[in-house]
Parts: C-alpha cells; sequence; structure tokens
C-alpha cells in the first residue's frame, strides 16, 4: 500500500516502454516517472457476482451484530469505572485510523513479495472482537472510497476476509491462550503475538475457499492454496510483531485501556485517610477532633474527600489522553512520512494472483480518477508530498468516520440504560460511592 512511485519495471529491449506489473506504461516514449503502490484488497473483477454478493450480505450482517456488540464493549468500564467507557469510544477510532496508517507500510518477506499489517488481530485486542470488526469495516471503507484500493463490489469479500476471519480467529486463539498462559501482563503480549500470526494465514485460507466458489479465472485451486498460504505465513510473523508490540507498548503504560488484559491487571487500591469514618462508626460531634488527632478547620476536613476522588478521577483521564495523542502521532509519522520508504514489491496476494494468471480478470476501479487514487494527491508532483499528505488525509477521515461511529454507539448505549455521560447506574454507582467514600484523601496507587 505504499504512495508514491511504482514498483520496480521492466524495461522492455528497445529501451523505450516499461512493463509494471500492473500495466505497461508509456510517456513520450520514455519510462514513466510515476510509480503505483502495491494493491493490497481484492479489486473487481476476482471473484464472479453471486459470491460477491453473498459475501456482502456475511459482511452486512457481521456489521450489523458488530454494532449491537460493540455498545457492550464500548461501555466496558474495567478500573476506571465509566468514565473510562467514556474514552473507550476515542481510542476505538484511533485504533481504526492507526490501523489505516500502519498498513500503507509494506515490508519486505521473500524476493520481490512484500507484506503488511492486517489489523484483525490488534483491534480485537485492543477494543474488543466487536469493535475490532467495526474498525477494520471503516478502514476498508474508507481505502475503497477514497483512495480505490479494492473494488466496491469486492467490499463484501475484502470485509469478510480482513474483518470477519482475521478478528474471529484471532481473538478466539488469543482468549484461549490467555486462560492457560500465567496470569501476567507478558502473557497478553505472548498471545497477541500468537494470535495475529495465525491470523494472517487464516485470511488466506478464507480468500482460497471463497475464489474456490466463485473465482473468475480457471486456475488450480491447489496451486493458489499453497501459494497464498506459504507466503501469507512470512506476513503473518511481521503482523504478530507489530501487533505484539503496540500490545506491549500500551499496556506498559495502561494496562486499563487493553480490552483483551480486562481481568489481569489488579484494581485500584484505595488507601485510607486517618480523617474517614469507619463505616457503621458513629460520626464526631460538629466541631469536635478525633482524640489521637489535632483539631482541623471543619472546611479542610469536609473537602478532603472530594479533593482526593476529584484527583483520582482526573489522573487517569490525563493519563489516556497522553496515549490517545501519542497513537495519533504514531499514525500520522508512519502515514505521512515513513509511507515513502516502505517496500514497493507487490504484496502476497498481489503476487500469487500475477503468478497464477487471477491479476487478468481484474476491473478498473470505479473510483480510479479520484484525487486521492493509489494513495497520492491528483496535481501534485512531489511524490513524497503527494503520499505523505494522501496519508494525513486518510488517517483523518478515519479517524473522525471511526470516532464518530463509536461516540453515536456509546450514546445509544447510555440512553437505552438510562445512563448520563460520566455516570453509571447499579452497581458502577455503588461501587465507585464506595471508593470515594473509603479514599478519603485519595492516594491510590496502581499494582504492576
Amino acid at each position: 500500500m505504499r504512495p508514491g512511485f511504482a514498483r520496480a519495471a521492466a524495461v522492455s529491449h528497445d529501451g523505450r516502454s516499461c512493463k509494471l506489473f500492473a500495466g505497461d506504461t508509456t510517456i513520450g516514449g520514455l519510462q514513466s516517472l510515476k510509480r503505483k503502490k502495491p494493491e493490497m484488497h481484492v479489486p473487481d473483477g476476482f471473484i464472479n457476482a453471486p459470491v460477491s454478493a453473498a459475501t456482502g450480505v456475511v459482511a452486512a450482517a457481521a456489521v450489523a451484530v458488530g454494532l449491537r456488540g460493540a455498545r457492550r464493549e464500548l461501555a466496558g468500564a474495567g478500573a476506571g469505572g465509566v468514565a473510562g467507557a467514556e474514552r473507550t469510544a476515542p481510542l476505538a477510532g484511533l485504533v481504526a485510523a492507526f490501523i489505516f496508517a500502519v498498513q500503507m507500510l509494506n515490508f519486505p518477506v521473500a524476493a520481490g513479495t512484500s507484506g503488511h499489517l492486517l489489523g484483525g488481530a490488534l483491534a480485537a485486542i485492543l477494543v474488543g472482537p466487536y469493535t475490532g470488526v467495526l474498525c477494520v469495516s471503516v478502514v476498508l471503507l474508507m481505502q475503497g472510497v477514497l483512495f480505490a484500493d479494492g473494488g466496491l463490489t469486492a467490499l463484501g469479500v475484502n470485509i469478510t476476509d480482513m474483518a470477519i476471519v482475521t478478528t474471529v480467529v484471532a481473538y478466539a486463539l488469543f482468549r484461549g491462550l490467555v486462560k492457560v498462559l500465567p496470569r501476567r501482563r507478558r502473557s497478553v503480549t505472548v498471545a497477541s503475538f500468537v494470535a495475529a500470526l495465525v491470523s494472517v494465514p487464516a485470511a488466506a485460507v478464507a480468500f482460497t475457499a471463497l475464489y474456490a466458489l466463485g473465482g473468475t479465472a480457471d486456475v488450480a485451486i491447489g496451486k493458489v492454496f499453497t501459494a497464498m498460504v506459504g507466503v501469507h505465513v512470512l506476513i503473518g510473523i511481521g503482523e504478530a510483531a507489530i501487533t505484539a508490540l503496540t500490545v506491549g507498548a500500551v499496556i506498559a503504560v495502561r494496562p486499563d485501556l487493553v480490552y483483551g488484559a480486562r481481568g489481569l491487571a489488579k484494581p485500584l487500591e484505595l488507601r485510607t485517610s486517618p480523617l474517614a469514618v469507619p463505616a457503621g462508626a458513629a460520626a464526631p460531634a460538629e466541631g469536635a477532633a478525633p482524640a489521637d488527632e489535632p483539631s482541623r478547620p471543619a472546611a479542610a476536613s469536609a473537602s478532603a474527600a472530594p479533593a482526593g476522588a476529584f484527583a483520582a478521577s482526573v489522573a487517569p483521564r490525563r493519563s489516556a489522553r497522553r496515549v490517545w495523542l501519542a497513537g495519533l502521532a504514531a499514525a500520522l509519522v508512519c502515514a505521512g512520512g515513513i509511507s515513502y520508504y516502505a517496500s514497493a514489491s507487490p504484496d502476497g496476494l498481489e503476487k500469487v494472483a500475477h503468478d497464477q494468471g487471477i491479476d487478468a480478470k481484474a476491473r478498473d476501479h470505479a473510483a480510479k480518477d479520484s484525487p486521492l487514487a493509489d494513495y497520492s494527491v491528483k496535481d501534485i508532483t512531489n511524490p513524497r508530498l503527494a503520499g505523505g499528505l494522501a496519508g494525513v488525509i486518510g488517517v483523518g477521515a478515519t479517524l473522525a468516520v471511526g470516532t464518530g461511529v463509536f461516540v453515536v454507539l456509546r450514546r445509544r448505549r447510555n440512553a437505552d440504560s438510562g445512563e448520563q455521560p460520566g455516570t453509571g447506574s447499579g452497581e458502577q454507582q455503588a461501587a465507585g460511592s464506595g471508593e470515594h467514600q473509603g479514599a478519603g484523601a485519595g492516594r491510590s496507587s496502581e499494582s504492576a
């Protein structure tokens, strides 16, 4: 998915024309300087209309189920209560934008072949499987509509393969590993690595199955299966490394923000202030001081608990904001700068399609003349600037759409449960009030 210049070309013996992987290019008898990015997603024409329509129905149903399931996941609070849940919607939007950015970083996996992040495992572990399906679906929609990457009639194929299969396989394996591994944060990182590694060849198997049902080229399915699984096992290693590093980085600073780590980290321990009144004990007379404590102004005693509670609630919010800003900065750097230096070799699917003759059936994208087609801003001649600006626009658009979707889901969850933003109900309110009553001065510490 690298923007900017196209892949290495094979110049014909007459020295005038240049045959690219995606077609022939001739500009005034000279080799074109414009390089075309490696295609990542299934284009129009690979899969026939009936199977494409069927996968479209499957994808729509999965997104509908994901919308309902994401409401519950976005309402999960962990140690931060409902206030923590309020931060999950922007975090989910950031995950979608981060996946978009990192997918632009093709890395070499073999001679003449590159790979890139799929993102299903990463999204599922960070924000939950239902929300993860929506994150990757938003990315695929933005790429297909704005950047002409992945056919519009093949959108159902791409969502089924890259959003549903990767997320379901990765999260199921992740949960199974977490149950048998020691209950430590490091186990979450290890399980993330294995789950991401397996999810990529699983997607390759799914594509092979879909092609066996509705492929438009007459090729041996056995050869397609062998080639797809073989190269995607190598790509899976890169996927696993990116996923484990990202999950490990978030766990190191805010483990409560990682959906897959919920229940593994110990909750905050609030230390009781000497001024706090034990439950069931009679309160001292107004203006009287405890026997072993000097007299204090009544106003100071009354304000101790609220001040501690306020400090305890503000600190996680500030910390979560720093995580969000750091993630956004990383996404912008990846899409706007590092992507220019990504591998220009065809990715695994594109290479297999070329070797097996499948790419002969590909059709032109309906948005091929889009101002951002091929991850390059139209009419900007500087390839580094054109590609970097397109990447930044893509991150911003994906962040806006993703955050908007998840904020709406969160608010609908509040409306359905009768909650107000920033407040809880039932057990959550009881737990919050209990913590504040026993907090006193509000000193807290998080166990490692």
